[in-house]
């Protein structure tokens, strides 16, 4: 028997054909498009009728997922990456001022 849910984003279901847990991030009414997250972090997106296609329980949140420790995780590898953008930024100034030493030099 096909159950009829919608898709809520932050509420975790169960497609009991494929028997895998996942967890609604998106939903765009005007496109019509679902975005889940499977357990192993895959994202995926769907159109409605697919979704409402599918046979869906609602279920719990899966033991040890912790969606604060991911957005952490996420948020240290954006600030790595906002240092490491920084550091290239600084070696380009150093090598301009650099080059501009040189040019004065010559006249």
């Amino acid at each position: 028997m096909s159950r009829d849910y919608e898709p809520v984003p932050g509420q975790w279901y169960e497609n009991l054909e494929d028997e895998e847990s996942f967890r609604v991030l998106k939903v765009d009414e005007d496109a019509e498009l679902v975005e889940i997250e499977h357990l192993d972090g895959e994202i995926e997106e769907m159109d409605l009728e697919t979704w409402h296609e599918m046979d869906l329980e609602e279920a719990e949140e899966p033991e040890g997922w912790s969606e604060s420790e991911e957005e952490d995780e996420d948020e240290e590898e954006d600030e790595d990456e906002d240092w490491d953008d920084e550091d290239e930024d600084d070696e380009d100034d150093d090598d301009d001022e650099d080059w501009d030493d040189d040019e004065q030099d010559e006249y």
